[in-house]
């Protein structure tokens, strides 16, 4: 053997095998998920800020549109801060919550530009990239709750609520939904993009406020109708865009999945949409634009958790049973039992979250081509949804009432009588949205 082979020899018998390559992100699988950041980030400003605003009267459009925003923007710094680390912290306490501390995922201190975050195949995604997408999902929950309490909740009381609310009710539902080792994955639980991490927890809490702040002065008896509903109708339009990017999205690759819940995010909404206005006219009413928007929404709000486990004509019967069940508490329940949801939080998103949430269970199935396999009976799926949907409900009611109270404790919930009376843009703001 020459010194050079043996050189050779010996060098490959002392030296270790080398480590595998570091994953590298797909940057086609990136750039789909950068764009549904920001497609999320649509559905806030101006998406929901416009929805709800225009469903106000116009002495409060301001002070909605305020609210939403102020509020993502404490829930964005909230999750770099401690958000994040709770939510999807390398390990967890019993399932529920993500360690604070472990992992350096508090402040974010152990994530650089190099980082990585799984998706549901072998392919990962940048770290950021998935932190900013789920940043914007806590941030949307947060307002939403807002069109519980519109026009009689302190701004103040509002900046008080969120950072305890997120803490308390927000971050363990997503831990046990949607974190590997959470409690109601480990179930589990399908729940593609939110249904009951987003809409059953932002409804549920949104009408557990609204007893908590109690009834808009005058509410029954007086009527309250939107002021633009051109600028709901906007704001609609703006919602159903974004929606592409929270529900495709979910999927956290361009893949195939994302376009099922792509075609999803279509046709439930549009099933929706008509099934509103044509149970309007069945109650001897006009189909009306008003209508159209909320059924545009229980549509949006019932697929988000089928979105990617449903085939398509299943996700148009959820848009459509949503639709109806939507406008039954809408129109009928809330008058029966009394409480003041201004702008239908719960009615539509906590009410439509049940309907998916619990109807995943039913097109998921292969005799409705959804993308199931049936090694999962129709029976024991359904029960496996409703556990989560209750586990979700009594989360969200009793980490509301807690931090509901804190707030009230503190600052108080609710703005004067005479402040109600002049509205909350000049009273709160100092401004008004129309001259």
């Amino acid at each position: 053997m020459t010194k050079f082979a043996l050189a050779c020899a010996t060098l490959a018998c002392s030296t270790p095998a080398l480590a595998a390559p570091a994953a590298v992100p797909n940057p086609g699988n990136n750039a789909w998920m950068m764009t549904s950041t920001v497609l999320v980030m649509l559905m806030i400003l101006p998406g929901l800020a416009l929805f709800y605003g225009g469903l106000t009267r116009s002495k409060n459009m301001l002070s909605m549109l305020t609210q939403i925003g102020a509020t993502a923007s404490l829930a964005m710094i909230i999750w770099v801060m401690w958000g994040f680390s709770l939510a999807f912290g390398d390990t967890s306490y019993e399932g529920v919550l993500g360690n604070f501390i472990s992992g350096g995922s508090l402040f974010l201190t152990g994530t650089d530009a190099s980082s990585v975050a799984a998706t549901f195949t072998d392919e990962v995604i940048s770290k950021y990239v998935f932190i900013s997408f789920q940043m914007t999902f806590a941030a949307i929950t947060a307002a939403l709750i807002l069109g519980a309490t519109a026009e009689r909740m302190k701004f103040n009381a509002v900046m008080v609520f969120v950072p305890m609310w997120l803490t308390i009710v927000y971050f363990p539902i997503a831990h046990m939904v949607w974190a590997g080792d959470g409690l109601l994955f480990k179930d589990g639980a399908l729940d593609f993009a939110g249904g009951t991490v987003v809409h059953i927890n932002a409804g549920v809490s949104g009408l557990v406020l609204a007893y908590l702040v109690g009834k808009r002065r005058g509410w029954p008896q007086e009527p309250m109708p939107p002021h633009s509903l051109v600028m709901t109708m906007i704001g609609t339009g703006l919602l159903w865009v974004g929606w592409f990017g929270f529900n495709a999205g979910s999927a956290l690759e361009a893949d195939g999945s994302a376009g099922l819940a792509m075609i999803n995010t279509f046709v439930a909404t549009a099933a929706g949409g008509l099934g509103w206005m044509v149970i309007e006219k069945m109650a001897g009413h006009r189909g009306s634009a008003l209508g159209f928007c909320s059924g545009v929404i229980a549509g949006l709000v019932a697929v988000t958790p089928a979105a990617g486990s449903s085939g398509p004509f299943g996700a148009i019967l959820l848009g459509f049973v949503s639709s109806a069940v939507c406008y039954l508490f809408v129109a009928k329940m809330k008058a029966k039992f009394g409480y003041d949801d201004a702008l239908d939080a719960f009615g539509i998103h906590g009410v439509g979250g049940i309907v998916g949430a619990i109807g995943t269970a039913i097109v998921y199935q292969p005799f409705l081509a959804g993308p199931g396999d049936g090694s999962v009976a129709v029976g024991a799926q359904l029960w496996i949804q409703t556990k989560g949907v209750l586990i979700t409900i009594a989360w969200a009611a009793i980490g509301t009432l807690i931090a509901g109270f804190i707030a009230k404790a503190t600052v108080g919930l609710r703005v004067s009588e005479e402040d109600e009376v002049n509205g909350l843009d000049i009273a709160e703001h100092g401004e008004r949205a129309y001259n």
